[in-house]
């Protein structure tokens, strides 16, 4: 694993007890390689061990992009997300780690979540989103999906109906509208996002942190079966990805042309 000294893909940085992990790609709108994964896994695991950290936020930066899901260009160039530390891509291990880090974290949406970022921002534990943030997924699009956690904790979060629509249509949701269906707690100017999560982590490091701990892995509880659905999604999706419809998915996006799947229907 990376050394926090070590970083290129993100920032780490603790103020006053809240910890703030930053994916740092704008120039990809904060999607992530394999090595941004194992980077954020330490940073998280960096914050959930220091006794300076009672609140973590992650957030992207500059002002387009929270996180835009695994880097499509990565994927096309060398046709998986780059080398990491294992030799493997351990987007499972990001998810579990910001499931079981026992401090409140805190999504800071400042841009598009979209994929696998829409993913991110659900497995924290809250979400405050600027204004123009938008959300939504992408995998059905570029021959992709994100099922176990992306899929069911959500529709425990909005209702399967809502879950649905969200994955099978593609479309992108306002912050207002994640508000009113339940996938985000409040909405700020863009200038007041840093401000608003500062505020909202001195409440809850007043709390006790004990308390917090038993609380997050009681709610966690009655969700934790989909992360063996998400392993089993995981193995079907490292084989689907060799497959000519998953590479029209890519192929398209890179090209920035609609995909043409209608001969795959029959599958």
């Amino acid at each position: 694993m990376p050394s926090i000294d070590s970083f290129t893909d993100i920032t780490y940085t603790v103020d006053n007890g809240l910890a703030w992990i930053t994916i740092n790609r704008p120039e990809r709108y904060n999607s992530f390689r394999a090595r941004t994964v194992d980077e954020l896994i330490m940073a998280f695991k960096t914050a959930w061990g220091s006794d300076k950290v009672g609140v973590i936020a992650l957030t992207g930066a500059g002002e387009k992009a929270f996180c835009t899901g695994g880097d499509q260009k990565q994927r096309m160039e060398t046709g998986d997300y780059g080398p990491s530390d294992s030799g493997l891509f351990e987007i499972d291990s990001l998810h579990r780690v910001i499931r079981d880090t026992p401090k409140p974290v805190i999504a800071a949406v400042n841009g598009f979540a979209i994929g696998g970022g829409h993913v991110l921002h659900l497995l924290c534990d809250l979400t405050i989103a600027v204004e123009n943030a938008r959300f939504g997924q992408n995998g059905p699009r570029v021959g992709s999906f994100d099922a176990g956690f992306g899929t069911g904790l959500m529709a425990r979060a909005i209702g399967e109906k809502r879950a649905r629509e969200i994955w099978f249509l593609c479309r992108q949701y306002s912050a207002e509208q994640a508000v009113e269906w339940g996938l985000a707690n409040k909405v700020v100017p863009a200038g007041q996002l840093q401000q608003e999560v500062r505020e909202w982590a001195d409440e809850i490091l007043k709390l006790s942190p004990t308390s917090l701990k038993v609380l997050k892995q009681s709610f966690n509880a009655d969700t934790e079966h989909f992360a063996g659905i998400g392993q089993m999604a995981y193995s079907s999706l490292k084989l689907f990805g060799d497959t000519e419809e998953a590479n029209e998915g890519i192929t398209a996006f890179n090209e920035k042309r609609a995909p043409e799947f209608s001969n795959y229907r029959g599958n």
